[in-house]
């Protein structure tokens, strides 16, 4: 397998320069002169024994607790790892047709991500650190001399780092996000209600009444499961609050993961933090209450970026536009 935690998200050049967002949970797909053209779960649906992809992105994902024996749901990509490199290049090719048309597939022989780029059909692929895209994209300075702090949380990691003059300073990445985030509101409805909840169940009930903090006016929502005593179907209900008591350990590592980034900073920089606050982007992010959360773990203001799912995809963007400006950061620069 190769590590993808540090290096999670990459852009292409064809004749039409594309950038990709190659999450966990999620893929989003940049084109010059368009904008944002796809933005899809990062699953595949396989025929099994042989392995065939029978489909991809959101229609695979609509397959997930629903399939046969003999078709698999699989996500290429486990805790920012590629867990399958040939379903992954398979995956990109996918995509990258999608947004841009068909073209000739060449072999290459370079590192994992890079062959699955120019296997899928890129020219030319750049790696670039995930944080950097992410603090581009959320309209951080990369290239000035003060200190920046990011949080990306997205589905498999998150990934924290303070930038400074186009390059990274310090940098963390904890294999606890989004996905870790719906594991522990199953297990929370499992050990609590005895009923059992899919993944799917525990993702919506993390986006429409997720929380970070408890708070007085609570929301609610109803959850249809398996009883694990009678084995029949059963109706809950199930608060924000109880949501937030689920997730909060899951929280307090990515404090802690935090305060190591801060421990490793010059203190020029941790002052240039404290100053301005650190940045939360990702689509963990969307969790109401979540800078609050870390603001009052932490004792530093926390900002949410705007539209936090898309920054990575964003930073991707502006790179392609920009390339000899942002050359600093690309990890296999000429």
């Amino acid at each position: 397998m190769s590590d993808f935690s540090a290096i999670n998200v990459f852009y292409c050049m064809f004749t039409r320069k594309i950038g990709i967002d190659l999450g966990t949970a999620n893929t989003i797909v940049f084109v010059e002169g368009k904008g944002f053209v796809i933005n899809e779960p990062t699953i595949v649906a396989l025929s099994v024994p042989d392995n065939t992809v029978l489909a991809v992105g959101r229609e695979a994902k609509e397959m997930v607790g629903r399939t046969p024996s003999d078709i698999v749901a699989y996500q290429p990509l486990r805790e920012g790892v590629i867990a399958d490199y040939y379903i992954t290049k398979a995956m990109l090719k996918y995509f990258i047709t999608k947004a841009v048309g068909s073209f000739n597939v060449f072999q290459t022989e370079r590192r994992a991500v890079v062959n699955a780029a120019k296997e899928a059909g890129a020219r030319e692929a750049y790696i670039v650190r995930e944080p950097m895209l992410a603090a581009l994209g959320a309209g951080i300075p990369i290239n000035s001399h003060s200190g920046n702090m990011i949080v990306n949380i997205g589905g498999g990691t998150t990934e924290t780092a303070v930038v400074s003059l186009g390059g990274i300073v310090s940098w963390a990445s904890l294999r606890v996000a989004g996905n870790k985030f719906d594991g522990a509101i199953m297990d929370y409805i499992k050990k609590k209600y005895s009923l059992s909840v899919g993944h799917q169940t525990a993702e919506a009930i993390k986006i429409q009444i997720g929380s970070a903090l408890p708070t007085k006016d609570k929301r609610t929502m109803e959850v249809r499961g398996r009883d694990l005593i009678t084995g029949l179907p059963k109706d809950i209900v199930v608060t924000s609050n109880e949501v937030a008591e689920a997730i909060h350990p899951y929280l307090l590592d990515i404090a802690s993961e935090v305060q190591n980034v801060f421990n490793e900073t010059p203190p020029e920089l941790v002052a240039d933090v404290m100053e301005k606050g650190l940045i939360i982007s990702g689509g963990g992010a969307q969790i109401p209450h979540l800078a609050d959360f870390l603001k009052r773990m932490l004792g530093v203001n926390a900002y949410v970026a705007e539209e936090p799912l898309f920054c990575v995809a964003k930073g991707a963007g502006l790179i392609l536009t920009h390339l000899d400006v942002y050359k600093r950061t690309l990890l296999n620069k000429r």
